[in-house]
């Protein structure tokens, strides 16, 4: 697994971790970055991509609601959620990382962590969330 591939994966946990326990201020991380045996690359990428979405949780979770038609974000699952936050997140803001190498990484994700729906489900949300952004076809060659 790649570096990136295994932050993104840190930071989707970490995420899950803080909207399960509730935990808006994060205390509950330094206990769980201890728990994981990735490398100092990978887990600096978590931090970084889960530090990102926290500054920027209002704006990425009204990009993520306005694309999600006919669901509310609190009414998505977890899993979902941590998901997308994190890919939406670099969507804004990585914009030396492709935006289908984004989306790829984050349907792989959903594949592993959400439900059978999951890929699909985020695929299309982060589409739709691309082309609002103006970002599709970012570093394609």
């Amino acid at each position: 697994m790649g570096t990136r591939r295994e932050g993104r994966e840190l930071a989707v946990q970490a995420l899950y971790q803080l909207e399960v326990t509730n935990d808006e201020a994060g205390g509950s991380l330094e206990t769980f970055w201890e728990h994981f045996n990735a490398d100092d690359v990978s887990r600096g990428f978590a931090r970084s991509l889960v530090g990102d979405v926290q500054n920027q949780r209002q704006r990425i979770d009204g990009l993520i609601a306005d694309a999600a038609e006919h669901w509310r974000v609190g009414r998505l699952s977890k899993v979902d959620l941590s998901v997308l936050r994190v890919a939406t997140c670099e969507l804004v803001s990585a914009e030396d990382i492709p935006t289908r190498v984004t989306i790829d990484e984050a349907i792989e994700i959903a594949r592993r962590f959400g439900s059978d729906d999951s890929a699909s489900f985020v695929n299309g949300v982060l589409d739709r969330i691309a082309d609002v952004l103006g970002v599709k076809g970012r570093g394609d060659a």
